[in-house]
């Protein structure tokens, strides 16, 4: 069987189980991975980038290695093949969980009950919950909900569809040490660099695939262009920005604004301000269900381009 059908069966498999599984609760490969690159990083810390850059390499290298070499021990065994793809793809994206724990803290603030919404808000982003009001709370949830979906489920299709199984795995490593050490903070200026400057390079791709479809699929194609054109440049981060823009002009909300991590306080600019409205606590709903759309519709433009490829024999 072909590297390309082999990705499109597993990935395919991968994201339904996902769907019907979400994470798994113990043992969790990238919870596994995240306990090892914090036992590296334990050893090897010192306020230096070339260290940090140490740990980078050590960590997604040899998670990328470690798959290279697992999905080299099937080759030739296509049921394998697809097999291990599919268990990758699985423990890689993440889309059926962030859409539950969103929801979870959406029903919270239905329900009135902000010091639950507080108290869950951490296991989607490192916001300081506890000075957030409600509708404050459900900005920050629907401007998560809009990166992860890029960080959580596109980039890494977008990489297994170029990689394969090593594509996927190298690039939930990258994205999960960005997410462990990649801070502003004093701790992790230096040290995290590397870390984050790679994780900007490999979420471009899947940032700006993320935008396009939110823009297909939001209903609100022309805001979300604009949005996109207009403020995503704006955004401290390359590829949050064309994300959230694009999901703040689909949804028509304004998203951005000033935000709150670890004591740290930063302005953001306003994203769709001209065109869009205060977000209320409906639209977690609304950016959950953009985002499982966004989700199907990259499952599908990463199968037919890997597929087309393939056929050409690139």
């Amino acid at each position: 069987m072909r590297a390309d059908r082999i990705f499109a069966y597993g990935a395919t498999t991968g994201l339904i189980g996902d769907l019907l599984l979400g994470d798994p609760r113990r043992g969790h490969p990238v919870a596994v991975f995240g306990r090892a690159a914090a036992e590296v990083e334990n050893r090897l810390w010192r306020d230096h980038r070339g260290w940090g850059a140490l740990h980078t390499l050590i960590c997604a290298g040899g998670a990328a290695r470690a798959a290279a070499l697992t999905a080299r021990a099937v080759r030739g065994r296509p049921a394998a093949a697809v097999a291990l793809t599919a268990a990758a793809t699985w423990s890689v994206v993440g889309g059926t969980t962030l859409g539950r724990e969103a929801r979870a803290i959406g029903g919270a603030l239905a329900a009135g009950d902000l010091d639950t919404a507080r108290e869950r808000l951490p296991h989607l982003c490192g916001r300081d919950p506890q000075a957030l009001d409600g509708p404050q709370i459900a900005r920050a949830v629907v401007e998560s909900v809009a990166e992860n979906t890029s960080d959580a489920v596109v980039g890494a299709l977008v990489w297994g569809a170029v990689g394969g199984v090593p594509g996927l795995v190298a690039f939930r490593a990258v994205n999960t040490l960005d997410a462990m050490v990649g801070h502003k903070s004093p701790q992790y200026r230096r040290y995290g660099w590397a870390s984050a400057r790679l994780d900007d390079l490999a979420g471009w791709p899947g940032a700006r695939l993320t935008a396009a479809l939110a823009v297909a699929a939001g209903g609100r194609p022309r805001q979300a262009v604009r949005a996109w054109r207009a403020d995503a440049g704006s955004h401290p981060s390359p590829n949050a920005g064309p994300v959230e823009a694009s999901f703040a002009g689909a949804l028509g909300v304004r998203l951005g604004g000033t935000v709150a991590y670890g004591g740290r306080v930063e302005h953001r600019p306003v994203l769709n301000g001209a065109a869009g409205r205060a977000v209320e606590t409906a639209d977690i709903e609304r950016a959950v269900r953009l985002s499982r759309r966004v989700s199907a519709l990259a499952l599908g433009v990463c199968v037919a381009g890997r597929l087309i490829v393939g056929r050409r024999g690139i």
